[in-house]
């Protein structure tokens, strides 16, 4: 059935009414009614950290850079009430990305906390910002919940991974790896893909790498597609509520991860919860400021990067 408008901005997913004047986030340029997914419960929290880097890749899908602030950076006093939402509404996991979460001063705070109280996954580029706090790092191993990294190497090449990165970026990243895994943290890899390529010989060649440089073969990839930078348009076809037939079912629709993650981004001096983990540059994502409401919201697929989701079922959990 399509969704309708109300004189709010979204309906819950159980009210149906009458239809009244269309707009952008329930239906497409053509007027057809969007696709959406309708929440199930909270598994995964996602945190943004805030869009600073070390480096300034001109593909990143933040706009991160030195001194970004489009995103600031989080406190352990921001997120703190929203650890505790989630735990009680059972959430099973934390996870952070950024930017480059180790730039921010108060990242291994937020990390130690959250790290007593469920397992943690992080994204990390695994160079200078992680290298200078290995200190601080380590003694979060004696804590109650395993913390997982995701370290970017975007090519088995390091002087392709370089170009964008920064000369010597794929070598720190390496040192990065291996100090990890030899401290027995659980360390796996996002790479970038090519149009053409053959995922097996890619990742292969990765591993040859690894070999060379003392670092386990078996670590897993996780492979995306260009993700655009904020405020982009790629192109991608949009997503309409026939589009969404292909997944009947609930247990169908259950890989796209508005289903189960929402991710706190702040604004300002606000902490907002947001429906996905690639799209903080849409404020239509924002759903509310608690868990708790966020998860009655009806999602509707109208970024570009939720083509992704529909046509690859990417996601940016931990493998499990």
């Amino acid at each position: 059935m399509p969704l309708t408008q109300t004189t709010e901005r979204r309906i819950p997913a159980v009210e149906v009414l009458e239809p009244r004047a269309r707009d952008s986030w329930t239906h497409t340029r053509n007027g057809d009614p969007r696709g959406y997914i309708d929440s199930d419960r909270l598994k995964e929290l996602w945190i943004h950290t805030g869009t600073a880097c070390n480096l300034a890749c001109p593909f990143c899908l933040e706009g991160s850079h030195p001194g970004d602030g489009r995103i600031p950076g989080m406190k352990l006093s921001d997120v703190k009430p929203f650890i505790h939402e989630a735990l009680d509404m059972g959430v099973e996991q934390f996870s952070f990305t950024g930017g480059e979460p180790f730039v921010i001063r108060d990242f291994i705070n937020i990390l130690d906390y959250a790290s007593h109280h469920r397992p943690c996954f992080v994204l990390t580029n695994a160079t200078d910002p992680l290298l200078k706090r290995r200190h601080q790092v380590l003694p979060l191993l004696d804590n109650p919940y395993p913390i997982h990294f995701r370290v970017s190497l975007d090519f088995p090449d390091r002087a392709r991974h370089d170009v964008d990165r920064g000369e010597g970026s794929f070598d720190k990243a390496l040192e990065g790896i291996r100090w990890m895994v030899d401290q027995g943290f659980q360390v796996s890899i996002a790479r970038q893909t090519d149009p053409d390529e053959i995922p097996a010989n890619v990742e292969s060649a990765f591993r040859g790498i690894f070999r060379e440089c003392g670092i386990p073969q078996t670590l897993a990839f996780t492979a995306f597609p260009d993700l655009g930078t904020p405020g982009s348009e790629d192109g991608s076809p949009e997503i309409t509520e026939t589009c969404m037939e292909k997944y009947p079912t609930k247990e169908a629709r259950s890989h796209f991860m508005c289903t189960y993650t929402r991710m706190l981004v702040k604004r300002d001096d606000r902490v907002r919860v947001y429906a996905c983990t690639l799209v903080d540059d849409d404020p239509e994502y924002d759903l509310g400021g608690t868990l708790a409401e966020s998860m009655d919201e009806r999602i509707m697929l109208r970024h570009h990067r939720c083509f992704s989701c529909y046509r690859f079922g990417a996601s940016c959990s931990a493998p499990g």
